[in-house]
């Protein structure tokens, strides 16, 4: 089953990524003890040099993991039909311990790895490099989270048998379900929807607030990492019902698949877009006192803020069209 050729792709993605990962925590400690601009030795030159090295390939690494998510999702789901029991996504992960854990890490991974794209490029804007330090930090975290989503992603695929009966959608994320799944699926629909919206409304007005007055930046990035965080309980709880028509059917996963015209690509890649953005808004808000970057973070905040409303907007936009425009209706269950 390793030998899928989707299986290999991620599999060489990860090895690469984490091999880079490794080299850039290394050569990031070092810029960490010894980095000093106005150093004109060897020692100095050499950071230098290797920091931009660092910076180029790891960016484009980088937005090679962005997209080995949604081709681990993806390939999760294609191999559904092999395990008895499973019929998307959700009990592919399911047949053994390291599935679920593997998607969740490679979530925070995407968002992590997102937000330091962000940084580096606006540290790249200031002549003197004055986030190098802190963004190195970041790095040689992400590095350790990378390498924790390799083997457990090795561990999951190594792992896979096909004569594994495993449980399907239905049966993990029902309001009966033991867990997490079965309390956010079982939550009362109209108090999710008004905390849903209202949350949107909030990020909205956040966000107008900044990009008017310049302030609150913080605070417009908290309500996106919370819109975020509740966009994933509400897709569960009530959003995925109304395309599915069905009030028993909570699954977040088989919105990827052509039954449903593949409408959750859009849904999640809009709302991790939004996250990523808005809470990049708030992550560089602490530089913008710096001398190099003082003109610079302002003007790519209001961007960052403007993509991150429009991504919530699209996502509660697509949400909310079978809520309008078709015939079911789940309070009536």
């Amino acid at each position: 089953m390793i030998l899928n050729p989707a299986i290999i792709a991620l599999l060489t993605v990860s090895l690469l990524i984490s091999t880079f990962a490794i080299y850039a925590a290394v050569i990031g400690f070092d810029i960490v003890r010894f980095w000093d601009i106005r150093d004109g030795g060897t020692r100095q030159l050499m950071l230098e040099r290797k920091t931009y090295l660092v910076s180029t390939i790891f960016s484009y690494l980088l937005i090679f993991e962005l997209l080995s998510l949604f081709l681990f999702v993806y390939t999760a789901d294609d191999m559904h039909g092999i395990f008895v029991g499973a019929m998307c996504a959700a009990g592919s992960l399911n047949v053994n311990a390291f599935g679920y854990p593997t998607l969740v890490i490679k979530i925070f991974n995407f968002l992590l790895c997102g937000i330091w794209l962000i940084v580096n490029h606006t540290d790249n804007q200031g002549f003197d490099y004055p986030m190098i330090r802190p963004k190195y930090k970041f790095l040689m975290g992400i590095a350790v989270m990378l390498l924790l989503e390799a083997w457990l992603q090795l561990n999951y695929f190594k792992h896979l048998q096909a004569n594994v009966i495993t449980s399907c959608c239905g049966t993990l994320f029902s309001e009966n379900a033991v867990g997490v799944a079965g309390v956010i699926a079982g939550l009362p629909s109209y108090p999710a929807k008004i905390l849903f919206y209202l949350s949107v409304v909030l990020m909205l007005r956040t966000g107008i607030h900044y990009l008017v007055t310049g302030r609150s930046a913080r605070i417009f990035a908290a309500m996106s990492v919370w819109l975020l965080l509740f966009s994933i309980v509400a897709l569960i709880s009530f959003i995925g019902v109304y395309f599915y028509e069905l009030p028993t059917h909570h699954c977040p996963f088989c919105l990827l698949q052509g039954e449903y015209h593949f409408v959750g690509y859009p849904l999640y890649l809009s709302l991790l877009t939004a996250g990523i953005t808005g809470g990049a808004t708030g992550v560089i808000d602490g530089f913008k006192n710096l001398e190099s970057l003082k003109t610079v973070i302002p003007g790519l905040q209001k961007k960052l803020c403007i993509v991150s409303m429009v991504g919530f907007v699209i996502f509660t936009l697509i949400s909310t069209y079978p809520m309008i425009f078709s015939d079911f209706r789940l309070e009536g269950y």
